[in-house]
C-alpha cells in the first residue's frame, strides 16, 4: 500500500504540473486584464504618463512582459516557496482572502452533501427495491425534476415563494441589517437563517442524480447470482437487500464521493451569485471577470489538488470497502 501511495503522488506531482501550465496558459489568454483597465484608470488622471507607459510598467511590474513559459516558471518558484502574491481586486494576500471566503462555502457543501447522502442513498435503495412500482415511479419522477431544474430557476422559484410571497428569508445577503446589534448567538443564527434557501437550492438540484446512480446500481447487483442463491437459503428480504446487496453497492458510491471533496471547496458559482453569499464562488467570479491572476491561479490549482487527492481517497477506499479489491 505504501508503495501504491507514493507512485500515485509521484504521478500526481507530474499532472499537477501540466495542469498548473494549462491554468496559467489560460490565465494570460484571457480577455480581460487586470493591467489594461488599471493602466486606464491610472492614465486619465490629470499629468499622468500615458496609457501605453503605464502599460508596460505594470506589466513589468507583475511579470506579464515575459513570455508564458518565463512567466509560468517564475509563478511556480514563487508558489512552490509559499508566495501566493496579492489579489490584483481584492488587493489583500491571495491566502487571506482565500481563507475569509472558502469556510463559508465549504460549510454549505458539507452540509448539502450530507443531506444529499441521507436523503439520495435510502430512496434509491427503495426504488430498485421496489421496481416499476408506483414507488419507484414517484421516486424516479422526483429524481428527473431535480437533475432537470437548472440551479438558477430552482433558486429564484425559492426566492419568489419563500421571500417575495411569504417574507420568510431575505432575497440576498448573509446577514441582516441589525446583525451587529445581536447577541454571538442571535448572529449566529441570522447567518444560519440566510443560508437556508442556498443549502436547500444545492441539495435539491443534487439529490437527482446521486438517486438514480444507487437505483441503476442497486438493481444491477439485485439480479446477480450471489443475490438469488441468498434468497434461496432463505435469508430475510431485509437481510439480502441491506448486508448482502447493499455492501457492493457502496463501492461505487465510493468514487461519488472521493469525487465530492474538491467540491466541498470550489463553491457554489451561481447559487452564491444569486443569494449574495460572499464564499469562494463568488470571490473567484469576480477575480476571474478582471484577471486576476494571482487569486484565480491559487484557487484552480488548490481545487486540481484535492482533485487528485480525492481520486487517491477513492482507490485507497475500493480496499476498505471491498475485500477482494487489492494493490496488487
Amino acid at each position: 500500500m505504501r508503495k501504491f501511495i507514493l507512485k500515485r503522488l509521484a504521478l500526481s506531482v507530474l499532472i499537477l504540473f501540466c495542469v498548473t501550465f494549462i491554468i496559467y496558459l489560460l490565465m494570460r489568454c484571457l480577455p480581460a486584464s487586470f493591467v489594461e483597465s488599471r493602466a486606464m484608470q491610472l492614465a486619465v488622471a490629470p499629468g499622468a504618463k500615458p496609457y501605453e507607459e503605464w502599460l508596460a510598467q505594470l506589466n513589468a511590474m507583475y511579470g506579464l512582459d515575459k513570455n508564458i513559459i518565463l512567466g509560468y516558471l517564475g509563478w511556480l518558484k514563487d508558489f512552490c516557496t509559499g508566495n501566493f502574491g496579492d489579489s490584483w481586486k481584492y488587493t489583500v494576500p491571495v491566502i487571506e482572502k482565500f481563507n475569509d471566503t472558502v469556510w463559508l462555502s465549504f460549510i454549505m457543501g458539507a452540509i448539502s452533501f450530507f443531506f444529499e447522502i441521507i436523503i439520495a442513498v435510502p430512496l434509491g435503495v427503495i426504488a430498485a427495491t421496489k421496481q416499476y412500482s408506483r414507488t419507484d415511479y414517484a421516486i424516479s419522477t422526483f429524481a428527473l425534476i431535480g437533475i432537470s431544474l437548472p440551479s438558477f430557476f430552482f433558486a429564484t422559484l425559492l426566492k419568489l415563494f419563500f421571500s417575495v410571497k411569504l417574507g420568510w428569508f431575505d432575497l440576498v445577503g448573509l446577514v441582516s441589517r441589525n446583525y451587529t446589534q445581536l447577541t454571538p448567538f442571535g448572529q449566529f443564527m441570522d447567518k444560519a437563517h440566510h443560508l437556508v434557501l442556498p443549502i436547500l437550492t444545492l441539495t435539491i438540484v443534487s439529490i437527482g442524480s446521486l438517486m438514480r446512480y444507487v437505483r441503476t446500481n442497486m438493481l444491477e447487483v439485485l439480479n446477480a447470482d450471489y443475490i438469488r442463491t441468498a434468497r434461496a437459503k432463505g435469508l430475510s428480504e431485509r437481510k439480502v437487500i441491506y448486508h448482502h446487496a447493499f455492501r457492493n453497492t457502496m463501492i461505487p458510491l465510493v468514487t461519488i464521493i472521493g469525487g465530492s471533496l474538491p467540491g466541498l471547496f470550489s463553491g457554489a458559482l451561481i447559487t452564491e451569485q444569486l443569494f449574495g453569499i460572499p464564499g469562494i464562488g463568488y470571490a473567484s467570479f469576480y477575480a476571474m471577470v478582471i484577471g486576476d491572476i494571482p487569486f484565480s491561479m491559487f484557487y484552480m490549482t488548490f481545487l486540481a489538488v484535492l482533485t487528485l487527492l480525492g481520486n487517491l481517497l477513492a482507490d485507497i477506499l475500493y480496499a476498505v470497502v471491498d475485500p477482494r479489491v487489492r494493490i496488487a
